[in-house]
């Protein structure tokens, strides 16, 4: 008996461990559709040094996660040293982690192997410093931005990571009553309020905005490749939410697992159609970056609680997201906040949407454990990025010079242009 419940425990742990790589895979994925997203986003004189962010801090985010970012979120830093395995341990100590779960019967157990956690977890912390990139895209000097990076995943973000998902009081003073199931608001706000206090100190692009209160429009260079980076990273999604239960293996997990699929999917597909149709009322056309902007706003606003609400509902919450993510857009240009992506808008504004957005379908969340969950998050990611900020202004400076940003930031910041045939700095 024992013997087969080894058995039986190993394929458990194997098929737990596998799906979390999976997924983690394909959240590490999305790093190409940011890529590609901001790539075709921004115009075309400065799409090498986009790319050239996002693949750097995406190695950043990785290796500083690895040396300190993970123990202060979870304990266990750079060689996840403790982390038993199925290969150390013995028939009684499995029975007895199988007894120990015998109420909830043995389909609800979940063991996998610490360093697939960790794996998992890096990629999330790479996916907070994508939404960055894109909001200060075109006039941020390349080495300053990845110095923000390495305090963002080392620091910044572990911290509040440590206070939500892992449980621990903040400063030791209160514990969070705040339900976030895969990021809208630990993920994704925390990335835009990054992003927010970098733009404000960074200030516009040159020529966006008139003395008169005009706004000039910025078109990217390369639409096909921004919506090859939608499609990406809406792709992705699934392994970002649907990883988040931690688990596979028992028939109620699994069908956890499917609706997380089926919603992500529903809400980003309400996102887009909600965003195009707004667009089309305002404008009088059809927006395609509108569009592609809606999408991943019913992908930030269903990430918060993608397991719980019925399809419909959740068409619904991602249709909301698209309408709100059109109107954040406009309104902070009006503001004269300059995020050439709309990641502020997508990432934050809408972040916020899905956090309260658990209140239709979760019972146990509550209004006032949302709204505390979310100001702590916001006023720390947002204050301590803006001393950090403030920091690197005033050392090394974050801005290329007026010059540097008329003739495109790929060549003062890499040397190479990125459509060298059909571009003239000049």
């Amino acid at each position: 008996m024992e013997s087969n419940l080894n058995h039986i425990f190993e394929l458990q742990y194997a098929l737990d461990t596998f799906y979390f790589l999976v997924c983690g895979a394909l959240v590490m994925w999305m790093a190409a559709g940011f890529s590609m997203l901001e790539a075709g986003l921004v115009r075309a004189k400065n799409t090498t040094e986009i790319l050239t962010k996002n693949v750097s801090l995406f190695a950043v985010a990785c290796t500083m996660y690895l040396i300190c970012g993970y123990d202060i979120m979870y304990g266990g830093g750079l060689f996840l040293s403790g982390v038993t395995t199925v290969a150390q341990m013995d028939d009684a100590a499995i029975a007895g982690v199988l007894a120990a779960s015998n109420e909830a019967g043995f389909g609800e157990m979940g063991e996998y192997a610490g360093a697939s956690d960790f794996f998992f977890q890096v990629v999330f912390v790479a996916t907070a410093m994508s939404i960055v990139s894109g909001a200060v895209a075109e006039r941020m000097k390349l080495w300053a931005f990845l110095a923000f990076a390495v305090v963002m995943c080392g620091f910044i973000y572990p911290m509040q990571g440590s206070w939500t998902w892992n449980g621990d009081a903040v400063f030791g003073i209160y514990e969070l009553s705040y339900s976030d199931y895969a990021g809208s608001g630990i993920v994704h706000m925390a990335g835009a309020a990054a992003a927010l206090a970098g733009v404000l100190l960074l200030g516009a692009r040159k020529g966006k905005y008139g003395a008169d209160g005009q706004i000039k429009a910025f078109p990217g260079a390369n639409l096909p490749l921004a919506t090859l980076g939608t499609f990406i990273l809406w792709m992705g999604w699934f392994g970002f939410n649907g990883g988040s239960t931690l688990k596979l293996g028992g028939i109620g997990v699994a069908n956890e697992v499917a609706n997380v699929f089926l919603n992500t999917n529903a809400a980003a597909a309400g996102g887009l159609i909600g965003a195009l149709i707004v667009a089309r009322i305002m404008f009088g056309k059809a927006d395609l970056t509108m569009a592609l902007n809606g999408a991943l706003a019913g992908l930030v606003a269903i990430t918060a609680e993608p397991a719980d609400p019925s399809p419909l509902l959740a068409t619904i919450i991602g249709a909301i997201g698209g309408i709100i993510v059109v109107f954040s857009i406009v309104t902070l240009d009006k503001m004269r906040i300059d995020d050439p992506v709309g990641a502020i808008s997508v990432h934050g504004v809408v972040g916020i949407w899905g956090i309260f957005a658990v209140l239709l379908s979760d019972a146990d969340a509550t209004f006032m454990g949302q709204l505390v969950g979310m100001l702590t998050i916001f006023i720390w990611v947002f204050v301590t990025s803006l001393i950090v900020w403030g920091i690197l202004k005033a050392v090394m400076g974050i801005r290329v010079t007026e010059e540097e940003e008329y003739e495109g930031v790929d060549l003062s910041e890499c040397g190479m242009e990125a459509y060298p045939e059909f571009v003239s700095s000049k």
